[in-house]
């Protein structure tokens, strides 16, 4: 191991005493680099999630936040931290009883804004300041009504603009009266799609604005006089005389997801002007004004049919409405995000969803031709810039997620807080895995080798399934994947047909016929790991969450040899979903209603694990928050019932009041807890056959 240099001289002994010298000639010896040890549960708690860089406007400082976990408190605390440009000063900077986030420079340079619930005016979020010159923050908006969700500074630092979501019309606004609670008032439901996930119920006479604040004198007006949409997203013009942001003036919005962009001049009372006009194709993500106010760029989605398989497209419009829209990437096959003008209006630079990486690429306007701005394998992203500063957050297989700079195809770690515990850590080996399904179509994935793993030998394998499915896995830190590999096992990550990052062909090849292709690709994933040794045929897992526990249930139905599984929010009867989970778009334009004979023998196809659970053999415990509304318990709740009908080993573990992602640390660290003890009980203590 590299040895440390040491930390004193020959000049400073000789100035000692003898008993002195002795000692200092004893310190000076080099000491060997701290012995590296596995990674365990209770790293989980002492990882850090560093997130949101911000460049100053000066380009000088760089702000961001870091969130831990309060083991005693049994939750997530967040601050802001700021970083110079060079690296030097990193420090935190905010500090209360309460998280902190969503910083922001004012474009003048004199505050650094925030986000907070800490105790002040009023409660719930609301928007800080804190003064460069020095200290404490101050308490600058005063929201009352309703639910502060964003901010954006004007250029010239004299007004933000607000998104404000209206207050619950159907609740007291007075908790209590007279010393007593009110009682709950029936809730009423009108709405198509009425039900999101943490977000609860959705109400028809409920929706979000854009208010403009005054710095100044602190008084908050409506931008516009649209009570009947919701909008979102503002973003100022370089001279701030407008706004743009996304409405959705659909005359039935739930049932046609087609926000559009809209421009109002930046006063009160201001009409909007819709500027693009897509029929089936809704907008989505930040908007982009160039730099002479000219165009506003955008990301163009696929029609709703293909929602769940999407793939996002740069555009451009103008920003007087004069001209339809152009889309710069139709010919990328990739999705794009994050976009944002170059200084001299040129080019649009993008984050590219490709292959197990994300990196930026750079569009030319006038000719559509695209630039690799950062070699794969690579996961970047969250970009921030000004004035010669350009941040990013990035890390890899091995290395946790931290504020990067880069600057010509280069990269450079601002940021650190990870550092200390990761030296201590022995990371496993990841390496990319390509094969070819049964039908021919190439798949590629993920492979990480047991900690220690001696060449030739056969090992436990994990299948482990990623959500979505329109996700993937990449060359980004899993904890998931280390403390299995720390564990002995070899972990498997397969980006299964209907995955991101391999165009729109590979994402829409299980539209309306899901556990199919994804199974053979999931199968054949497990084969190919098989022949190259590595994975001991007769010790498998599987496990996912969402659609990973979706294509878990598949491949415990189809294939009885598996040991084991995990499964965390998953279905059982799809068509017990039909109004229940979030998803009522998909099923409607995917699949159908259930009342349609043709959408009713798919329901029943796509139910195949429930509908044949008596083919399952393999033991398995299900994972469910009780609040989760994007895939609700019913479905895990179906199946674990089915498999004890049928006398299968199998567990339903209920975390309370939480949603689809499991959020409470204790929780978090339960799960990991009760998979490592499933996979060791069902595949390394199993008796052999």
């Amino acid at each position: 191991m590299k040895a440390t240099k040491p930390s004193c001289t020959a000049s400073q002994n000789l100035a000692l005493g003898v008993s002195v010298i002795l000692f200092a000639i004893i310190s000076c010896v080099p000491v060997r680099a701290q012995q590296k040890r596995p990674i365990n549960l209770d790293d989980l708690a002492r990882m850090r999630d560093v997130r949101d860089p911000q460049c100053s406007p000066e380009g000088k400082q760089v702000a961001y936040v870091v969130s831990t976990i309060d083991v005693k408190g049994d939750k997530h605390s967040s601050h802001i931290w700021m970083v110079g440009t060079d690296g030097s000063s990193d420090r935190q900077i905010t500090e209360s009883e309460e998280s902190e986030g969503s910083p922001q420079w004012s474009p003048d340079g004199k505050y650094l804004a925030f986000t907070s619930g800490r105790p002040g005016e009023t409660k719930g979020s609301q928007v800080w300041l804190l003064n460069r010159d020095g200290g404490e923050a101050m308490q600058l908006t005063n929201v009352t009504k309703g639910h502060l969700q964003s901010y954006e500074w004007s250029p010239d630092s004299k007004r933000l603009a607000l998104v404000i979501e209206d207050p619950n019309p159907q609740q007291p606004e007075q908790e209590e009266e007279n010393g007593k609670p009110q009682p709950p008032k029936p809730v009423v439901i009108t709405r198509y799609h009425f039900r999101e996930d943490v977000v609860g119920y959705l109400l028809a006479d409920q929706h979000t604005h854009i208010y403009l604040f005054d710095i100044a004198t602190k008084k908050m007006e409506r931008l516009t006089t649209d009570d009947s949409h919701d909008e979102s997203g503002p973003v100022w013009s370089p001279d701030g005389t407008r706004i743009a942001f996304l409405s959705n003036h659909d005359p039935h919005p739930d049932r046609d997801p087609i926000p559009q962009v809209f421009i109002a001049i930046a006063q009160a009372g201001s009409s909007e002007m819709q500027i693009t006009h897509y029929a089936d194709r809704g907008t989505r993500g930040r908007l982009a004004w160039s730099p002479d106010g000219k165009w506003v760029a955008f990301l163009l989605e696929d029609e709703k049919k293909w929602g769940a398989y999407g793939t996002s497209r740069l555009a451009v419009v103008p920003s007087d409405g004069s001209a339809e829209s152009t889309i710069l990437t139709d010919k990328l096959d990739r999705s794009v995000s994050a976009p944002y003008f170059s200084a001299d209006g040129k080019s649009i630079v993008v984050d590219e969803e490709d292959d197990r990486s994300e990196y930026p690429i750079s569009i030319n306007i006038a000719d559509q031709s695209v630039q690799r701005l950062l070699q794969p394998p690579i996961v970047i992203g969250s970009f921030s810039h000004s004035n010669g500063c350009l941040v990013g957050l990035t890390g890899g297989d091995y290395e946790a997620t931290e504020v990067y700079s880069w600057d010509d195809g280069t990269l450079r770690q601002l940021t650190h807080q990870n550092d200390a515990l990761f030296s201590q850590l022995q990371m496993a080996k990841t390496e990319d895995v390509n094969y070819k399904s049964p039908d021919g179509t190439e798949v590629h994935g993920l492979l990480t080798y047991p900690l220690g793993y001696t060449e030739g030998t056969k090992v436990p394998l994990l299948l482990r399934i990623h959500g979505g499915p329109n996700g993937q896995d990449a060359h980004s830190f899993s904890f998931e994947r280390q403390i299995f590999a720390a564990s002995g096992y070899a972990v498997l990550n397969v980006n299964y047909r209907g995955s991101s990052g391999r165009g729109q062909k590979f994402q829409r090849a299980i539209f309306a016929d899901w556990g199919h292709y994804e199974v053979e690709d999931l199968k054949a994933g497990i084969n190919h790991v098989i022949s190259m040794g590595v994975a001991d045929p007769d010790r498998i897992g599987v496990g996912g969450w969402s659609y990973g526990c979706i294509l878990t249930d598949y491949m415990i139905a189809s294939d009885p040899t598996l040991k084991a599984a995990t499964c965390g929010a998953g279905t059982g009867f799809t068509v017990a979903l039909y109004g229940v989970d979030e998803y009522i778009i998909q099923y409607d334009n995917e699949i159908g209603p259930p009342w349609e004979p043709k959408a009713w023998e798919t329901y029943q196809k796509i139910s195949y694990p429930f509908l044949h659970a008596d083919r399952i053999k393999t033991p398995t415990i299900y994972f469910s928050g009780d609040k989760d509304a994007n895939v609700p318990m019913i479905g895990n709740m179906e199946m674990y019932q089915a498999l004890q009908s049928l006398g299968i080993p199998t567990e339903l573990i209920v975390y309370p009041n939480e949603f689809h992602g499991i959020q409470r640390p204790s929780f978090q660290r339960d799960r990991y807890e009760r998979y490592l003890a499933w996979y060791a009980k069902y595949i390394k203590n199993a008796p052999a056959q």
